[in-house]
């Protein structure tokens, strides 16, 4: 099952009202975001938060949105939504040729926005859901067995500590805030199930850490959230 997704979005804009009505969008949905301006912050902006989506104008300063997410695509895979008042044909195949994962066309409504990021999130969730095999810190988390391995020896986790995991060790060195952890257990109230990402969190380390007091995989980064040690095995 594909959760509802609350994500990180990187909103690059150059018109400040349009970026504002936008952000203001994504906060009624749930979402959190972060507003740059012009192409050469956006870069900066990826490269600093590792958002969850970028929602990328064509017409920016310093760099364009074509140069943006040209150079999105060769440092990683974030999710990328175009908007631009160029409507032509070339320029919506360019954009997607150039990796974009959908394209709006100005003037859009609100809603339509809105719609579009959910699909794109929750088409980037499935994907990445589907993952059979993922390694880091010397865990390995196989979804389609639903097995947990620690260094090499089985570990049997509750069903939300199985999903908070997958997620972690699926993007190693990403910081995930508690938020952004609830989506993927079963809590329905936010205050108690904020509580919980804790609490599952420090089952977790109970489980894979040698000493879990002084953990060395499962990390806090205070005042933000949790990440997974290492790089991907």
């Amino acid at each position: 099952m594909i959760p509802s997704v609350h994500a990180h979005v990187l909103v690059a804009e150059d018109d400040e009202k349009q970026a504002e009505l936008i952000r203001r969008s994504l906060l009624r949905e749930g979402h959190t975001a972060t507003v740059v301006h012009d192409g050469g912050a956006a870069l900066e902006a990826v490269r600093r938060n590792r958002p969850d989506l970028v929602v990328l104008d064509l017409m920016l300063p310093v760099i364009d949105g074509f140069g943006v997410c040209r150079v999105l695509r060769q440092e990683g895979d974030v999710p990328v939504l175009m908007l631009t008042a160029r409507s032509t044909e070339e320029d919506v195949l360019q954009g997607l040729d150039l990796g974009a994962d959908d394209y709006m066309t100005k003037p859009y409504s609100p809603r339509e926005l809105m719609a579009r990021i959910r699909t794109v999130l929750r088409r980037t969730a499935r994907q990445h859901m589907e993952q059979q095999v993922v390694r880091a810190a010397e865990i390995t988390v196989d979804s389609a067995r639903r097995e947990v391995l620690c260094d090499g020896e089985p570990v049997r986790c509750t069903p939300d500590e199985f999903e908070i995991l997958l997620a972690m060790v699926s993007e190693p060195g990403r910081v995930f805030s508690r938020r952004q952890l609830l989506q993927y257990t079963r809590g329905i109230d936010r205050e108690s199930t904020e509580r919980a990402v804790d609490v599952h969190i420090m089952n977790l380390r109970k489980k894979l850490e040698a000493d879990p007091r002084r953990p060395v995989r499962l990390l806090t980064v205070f005042g933000v959230g949790y990440k997974v040690s290492g790089d991907r095995g």
